[in-house]
């Protein structure tokens, strides 16, 4: 890499590790999770003011039910605009439903949003492109929940060229060299071909294909896809991402150019670009906010295990 990169956006993340239930009843209200996620972003504004957007993940919900959920916005104040359509969703099931509201099940089968996994962005425009349809978090969107694929990031690399011919070799036709069309179709090339290389082996076995999807929920690795996908990354990145089923990340480049940092307790793990503003929302001591190491990925799976473990050689 040859490059500075000085450009910075924005990303902050909340995995709740508990049900829905048990903070309603310990804040008494079904925003938990949410009014924390835009209080990351309120507070790391100076990171981008072209854009905001905020993805959320429902856990466990039938067929025939939505679970991925996304608003952006490239308003002249695009913070507010989208936290004010999260409330807007909320506010509208409390009036319509009191009772309910307080029935954390409830709220998660009809309301927008309410689910354990969020992901949120701040955009830094890089390239003089305006507007929503360039705002963050991105979807690769599957009919099977293990390829749907959510990302959002801090990164500009340096290889794009490359990369794309990669991609090209692949037998892709990519529509353009921009950083996040590269890195959502690299990720999910890999992602496609880990759910293919499951599929085939419990097809083996003998397993139905609803048994098969269920034990692709339970085995798929993301660290051997992300150690696949970006092995000829080149830059400074952090990239968030989540997948249709329920399993978070959190990836940083291995000469740690873009910063990430995170929290994690028996409530919640939370992550975000800069160590004073989770301290600060989350009302914790400086030392329990970690760094997440340069070429290591945070992960929290489906299960909700949070590990960590190195993606790419540090450099």
């Amino acid at each position: 890499m040859s490059d500075w990169i000085g450009h910075e956006c924005g990303i902050a993340a909340i995995r709740l590790l508990k049900p829905l239930d048990y903070y309603i009843e310990k804040y008494n209200s079904p925003m938990y999770a949410i009014n924390k996620l835009i209080l990351l972003m309120e507070k790391q504004h100076n990171r981008g003011q072209d854009g905001a957007g905020v993805a959320a993940i429902k856990l466990d919900m039938p067929p025939g039910e939505p679970y991925i959920f996304r608003t952006r916005s490239a308003d002249k104040d695009p913070i507010m605009h989208v936290r004010d359509r999260l409330v807007r969703a909320f506010a509208k099931a409390r009036e319509s439903h009191p009772e309910e509201y307080n029935d954390g099940e409830w709220v998660k089968r009809n309301v927008l949003f309410a689910g354990e996994l969020f992901l949120g962005h701040l955009r830094y425009g890089t390239c003089g492109a305006i507007g929503e349809s360039f705002c963050h978090p991105f979807l690769r969107q599957n009919n099977w929940m293990t390829r749907n694929l959510v990302i959002a990031g801090n990164f500009n690399l340096t290889n794009n060229d490359e990369l794309f011919d990669i991609l090209v070799e692949l037998g892709q036709h990519p529509r353009n060299k921009t950083d996040t069309v590269l890195v959502m179709e690299k990720i999910g090339h890999f992602l496609d071909e880990a759910n293919d290389f499951l599929f085939r082996k419990f097809r083996k076995e003998g397993l139905s294909r609803t048994e098969i999807t269920q034990r692709i929920i339970d085995e798929l690795d993301i660290c051997r896809t992300l150690k696949k996908a970006t092995r000829s990354f080149d830059g400074g990145y952090v990239m968030a991402g989540m997948i249709g089923h329920g399993d978070l990340f959190v990836l940083r480049d291995p000469n740690g150019i873009r910063p990430a940092f995170y929290y994690q307790d028996e409530e919640i793990v939370a992550v975000a670009s800069e160590r004073p503003q989770l301290q600060t929302v989350l009302n914790v001591p400086i030392e329990a906010v970690k760094e997440i190491e340069p070429g290591h990925a945070l992960v929290v799976k489906r299960s909700g295990e949070v590990k960590m473990e190195q993606i790419n050689e540090p450099g």
